[in-house]
């Protein structure tokens, strides 16, 4: 029996650390898709550049605040 909820507790936090890792790689991935993708805007344009850094600024926080609440959650499920 206790060696049952035991391993209950550890796949739950086996999960929880998952799914904070997995949130953790999806704001990674996403943050380098905007700052490639403004990179290449920047070269293309450069008379953009400030009105671009101010939106990939705003993107990016967006992003972290989403993978913030993911690992939240993720942790929460313990």
């Amino acid at each position: 029996m206790i060696t049952t909820l035991l391993a209950i507790e550890g796949v739950a936090k086996f999960g929880a650390a998952v799914g904070a890792g997995l949130a953790a790689i999806g704001a990674g991935i996403g943050i380098g898709k905007i700052g490639g993708s403004a990179m290449d805007a920047m070269a293309r344009q450069p008379e953009v550049i400030g009105k671009l850094m101010t939106n990939m600024i705003i993107a990016a926080a967006l992003i972290e605040g989403v993978a913030l609440f993911a690992a939240v959650i993720a942790f929460m499920c313990l």
